[in-house]
């Protein structure tokens, strides 16, 4: 399977439209009642938790309707992206893959994903990943796309490393450490550019 490179998909700025590799990378709705459950889902999610810590928690759905339209504002502005990973052909919600802090005079960005229990083990946040790594660079114009994980999250080391994240070293004290606004951990950075081959995906 190779990487979708953005080619006939909607790439407005608001709410691009990512097809590939059975998923279908969409918008959040914060009125619609599946991707507000699924928000909760994800972020009350135990996996989700060991290993972040959100800025602001999420319980119940008025916590996820104001983090969705967040975000949204956010992609308005034109500082983030943030894509429902969906199943192409059931539209089931599978998980989240989200560019932000986007910085268009150095064209650089963050990236970061979940997906849900039921999702994982079937190379959903690696296709994910590609997709969206691939509109950012050829479709939002973007050259640099940095992904950190915490030190042990061997699983989400090697789907970096799949889509082409280079392994670039350690930031020191970079995250909270899982539950806590007073301790910090370290950072794993893996680092891709526009100019990187596409490597071949599973």
């Amino acid at each position: 399977m190779s990487e979708t490179r953005g080619t006939g998909n909607d790439t407005t700025a608001a709410a691009p439209l990512l097809r590939g590799a059975g998923l279908l990378l969409r918008s959040w709705d914060a009125e619609a009642p599946a991707d507000v459950d699924a928000w909760v889902l994800g972020h009350t999610d135990p996996e989700f938790l060991r290993w972040n810590t959100p800025m602001i928690g999420i319980t119940g759905p008025a916590d996820a309707r104001r983090s969705l339209a967040s975000r949204a504002e956010q992609v308005e502005r034109g500082t983030a992206a943030s894509f429902c990973v969906t199943d192409e052909r059931t539209g089931a919600i599978l998980g989240h893959l989200g560019i932000s802090n986007i910085n268009d005079a150095m064209r650089v960005a963050i990236v970061g994903y979940w997906t849900l229990p039921e999702a994982r083990g079937r190379g959903v946040a690696s296709r994910a990943l590609a997709l969206a790594s691939g509109w950012a660079f050829a479709q939002r114009g973007l050259h640099r796309l940095e992904l950190g994980h915490a030190p042990g999250h061997e699983v989400s080391c090697r789907i970096a490393e799949r889509v082409g994240f280079r392994a670039e070293g350690t930031l020191r004290g970079a995250m909270f450490e899982a539950g806590r606004r007073d301790a910090f951990r370290d950072v794993h950075l893996h680092g891709r550019l526009a100019t990187d081959p596409y490597p071949p995906l599973p």
